[in-house]
C-alpha cells in the first residue's frame, strides 16, 4: 500500500455550483442535438433506409451501458479527471494517461468542426449567404466563436450554465416546432412525400446489409457523444457523488427520445427516397434540414439555420469544459506540468487549461484549413475512434475497479459488471470496425501513405498521445505519477499541497 499525504486541499474549483438540472442541460448542450442530427440523419438513412430509427436506438445501447459505468465510478471517485483518473486507478498510469489523451484529442478535433459549422451558418444568415463559401471569412469567424466560448468557460460554470439554458431552450423549441410542422403537413396531405408510420422501422432484424448496419450504428454513435461533460463537472455540483451520474443517464434518455422522434417525423414528411427532399438523396445528406427548412417552415425557414448555429456555438463552450478539467486533474496528479493545475482565484475555473484548450483548438483549425480542408474533414470523420477509445477504457475500468465486490449483490453485478463490460465490448468492436473501414482508400476525402486519410489521422492522433506520454515520462516531475505514488487506487479525490515529496510505492498501489 502507498502512504498517503496527510495535508491536502481540494482542486480549487467552484464546488456546489450545479444541480441536477444544470448538469443535465450542460450534458445535452455538449451533444449539440440539432447539429448532430443535421450532420448524421441523412447519411444514416442512406446507409439503412427506413431502419434509421432502430439504428439510433441500437447506437444508444452502448452509450447507456457506459453511462452506468460513469455513474458507478463517479459515485466512488467523483474526480473531474473522469476517464484519466478512473483508468489510472484501475489499470495504472499508462492506460490512465492515454484515456485522458483520448478525451483531449476528441475535444480538440470537434472544436474545429463546430467552429467551422458556426462560421458557415452565421454567414448563411447574412446577406445573400455567399460569404459562407469564403474559407478565410468562415475560418476567422470560427476562431472568434472559439475565443468567445473560451472566455465564457474561463469566467465560470455559473455564467456558462445560464447561457446554456437559453441556447438549449432555443434548440429544443425549434426541434419541437419541426416535429409538429412535419406531422401536421403529413396528416393534412401537404407533405411532399407522405410516408405512413410503420412499426417495421423499429425491427432490429430488418437490416438487409451488414455493412450498412455497422455504418449506420457507428454514425449514430457520434450524435450521442458529449453527455459525459456533466461528469467532468462532478466536483462543481451540489452532490458530486450522485448528481453527475443521474444527469448522465437522464441526458442519454432525453437524447434517445429526441433523435428517434425527429427521425420518425422527418421520414413521415419526406420519405426515404433518393430524389427531391427524400432523406436518402445524397445531394442533401450532409444537411437534411437545409433541404427541408423552406418546405417545413416556409418564410421562417431561417429558424432551422439559427438552431444549427446555436447548437454549434453552444457545444463549442461545453466541449471546452471537460477537456480543461481533464488536464487540470492530470496536472494535479503529476501527469502533466504543474502549470495546467492553475485555478483562477476569483472565477475558480481551470484558467490555464481552459485558455490552452481554446488556443490549441484555434491553431489546429487554422492549420488544418490552410493545409487542406479535406484533411480537416477526415479528422472529423475519424473522431469516432477517439470517442470509442476512451469510452471503452471507462467501461473496462469500471469492471476492474469494482472487481472485488461485483458478486456482493445483484445490483453491483449488473451496474458495475455486466452493463459496463457489454458497453466496453461494443465500443471496442466499433473502434476496430471503424479502423478497418477507414483504412480503405475510398473512405473519407484523402489518401495518405497509401491508405485512407481518415485512418492515418485517427490512429495518428492516438499515436501522438503515446509520444507525448513518453516525453513526459522522461521528465523528473512525472516520476510520482508513473511510479503510482501521486495517483493510485487508494488516492483520495484531493490535490496534495506543494511541495510534497511522495513516498516510493512498494507495489504501485494498483
Amino acid at each position: 500500500m502507498t502512504t498517503q499525504p496527510t495535508t491536502a486541499t481540494t482542486k480549487g474549483l467552484a464546488t456546489g455550483t450545479l444541480g441536477l438540472w444544470g448538469s443535465t442541460v450542460i450534458g445535452l448542450a455538449s451533444t449539440a442535438p440539432v447539429y448532430s442530427l443535421v450532420a448524421t440523419l441523412g447519411f444514416v438513412v442512406v446507409a439503412v433506409g427506413a431502419q434509421a430509427p432502430i439504428a439510433f436506438i441500437l447506437a444508444f445501447i452502448p452509450m447507456l451501458f457506459i453511462a452506468f459505468a460513469y455513474r458507478e465510478l463517479n459515485n466512488a471517485v467523483p474526480d473531474c479527471g473522469t476517464t484519466f483518473t478512473w483508468g489510472t486507478k484501475a489499470f495504472g498510469p499508462w492506460v490512465g494517461w492515454m484515456g485522458g489523451w483520448g478525451v483531449a484529442v476528441a475535444g480538440m478535433v470537434v472544436l474545429a468542426n463546430l467552429a467551422q459549422i458556426a462560421g458557415i451558418y452565421f454567414w448563411t444568415l447574412i446577406g445573400d449567404g455567399s460569404l459562407a463559401e469564403n474559407p478565410v471569412v468562415v475560418t476567422a469567424t470560427g476562431v472568434v466563436f472559439i475565443a468567445a466560448m473560451t472566455y465564457v468557460s474561463w469566467r465560470g460554470v455559473e455564467i456558462g450554465e445560464r447561457l446554456q439554458n437559453v441556447l438549449l431552450a432555443v434548440q429544443y423549441l425549434v426541434l419541437a416546432a419541426f416535429v409538429v410542422a412535419t406531422l401536421w403537413q403529413f396528416f393534412d396531405g401537404t407533405a411532399p412525400n407522405p410516408t405512413p408510420f410503420d412499426l417495421a422501422w423499429f425491427n432490429p432484424l430488418g437490416f438487409t446489409e451488414w455493412s450498412g448496419f455497422t455504418e449506420a450504428v457507428l454514425l449514430a454513435l457520434f450524435i450521442y457523444w458529449g453527455w459525459d461533460t456533466c461528469l467532468a463537472l462532478n466536483e462543481e455540483t451540489k452532490d458530486p457523488r450522485r448528481t453527475p451520474g443521474r444527469a448522465a443517464l437522464l441526458t442519454t434518455v432525453i437524447l434517445l427520445g429526441t433523435y428517434v422522434s425527429v427521425t420518425v417525423a422527418a421520414m413521415m414528411y419526406a420519405g426515404v427516397g433518393e430524389d427531391g427532399v427524400g432523406l436518402a438523396n445524397l445531394d442533401n445528406a450532409d444537411d437534411v434540414f437545409l433541404a427541408l427548412k423552406d418546405g417545413v417552415f416556409g418564410p421562417f425557414g431561417w429558424l432551422l439555420v439559427v438552431a444549427v448555429l446555436i447548437s454549434a456555438v453552444s457545444s463549442t463552450q461545453t466541449t471546452i469544459l471537460p477537456t480543461a478539467r481533464g488536464t487540470l486533474a492530470m496536472a494535479a496528479y503529476k501527469a502533466l506540468p504543474a502549470r495546467f493545475q492553475a485555478v483562477h482565484p476569483r472565477y475558480r475555473t481551470p484558467s490555464f487549461s481552459t485558455l490552452v484548450m481554446g488556443v490549441v483548438a484555434s491553431l489546429y483549425y487554422i492549420v488544418m484549413t490552410l493545409i487542406s480542408d479535406n484533411i480537416l474533414q477526415d479528422s472529423i470523420l475519424s473522431l469516432g475512434l477517439a470517442i470509442a477509445f476512451y469510452y471503452a477504457i471507462t467501461g473496462y475500468a469500471c469492471v476492474w475497479y469494482f472487481r472485488r465486490d461485483l458478486f456482493s449483490s445483484g445490483r453491483n453485478l449488473v451496474t458495475r459488471g455486466i452493463l459496463p463490460l457489454l458497453g466496453a465490448l461494443m465500443l471496442t468492436f466499433a473502434f476496430v470496425q471503424s479502423a478497418i473501414d477507414m483504412f480503405d482508400v475510398d473512405y473519407g476525402y484523402t489518401v495518405l501513405l497509401g491508405v485512407g486519410g481518415t485512418f492515418v489521422v485517427g490512429i495518428g492522433a492516438l499515436a501522438v498521445g503515446v509520444l507525448l506520454m513518453l516525453l513526459w515520462f522522461v521528465m523528473p516531475a512525472s516520476r510520482p505519477f508513473f511510479r503510482g505514488e501521486s495517483l493510485n487506487r487508494d488516492t483520495e479525490v484531493l490535490v496534495p499541497d506543494e511541495p510534497i515529496t511522495y513516498p516510493r510505492s512498494v507495489d504501485g498501489g494498483i
